[in-house]
């Protein structure tokens, strides 16, 4: 591992600044996972940063391992894809519910059809003349 070139004071302050951004509770910074937050959250020099090789291997080493996201960026991402699932879905019972309208317009719009082609014919019907059938009996002898 690489050795410091810092004052144990300056390592100790680098430390908790990365600690605090590795957690999600900066105090002097936006807590993005930059090198530039970690020095500025430690109040110290860029330059003062980049002599503290060891702790900057393990800054490294954190974020190959862990990423760049903040904790509070981690719980944001979940929760877009979440909320990008469930939209997801939603839209799919949409489509859904879309084609079962669709449906039902078209059975409905036949069975209208129908219905005035029935009441036409019934109009066209009623107005002939219907002679009724004489109810058979016993036959009459003549």
């Amino acid at each position: 591992m690489p050795e410091d070139q810092v004052s144990p004071k300056t390592a100790a302050a680098l430390r908790a600044a990365m600690t605090r951004l590795f957690e999600g509770r900066p105090q002097r910074t936006d807590g993005r996972l930059t090198k530039e937050n970690l020095y500025k959250e430690a109040q110290v020099s860029r330059a003062t940063m980049n002599r503290a090789h060891a702790i900057l291997a393990e800054w490294d080493a954190h974020l190959a391992a862990h990423g760049k996201a903040t904790p509070g960026e981690a719980k944001r991402d979940a929760t877009i894809a979440d909320l990008k699932k469930r939209l997801t879905k939603k839209t799919q019972e949409c489509t859904l519910l879309e084609k079962k309208l669709k449906a039902a317009h078209t059975a409905i719009a036949a069975l209208f059809h129908d219905n005035e082609a029935l009441r036409q014919q019934l109009s066209r019907d009623v107005s002939t003349t219907v002679t009724p059938l004489r109810p058979r009996g016993p036959r009459q002898r003549r």
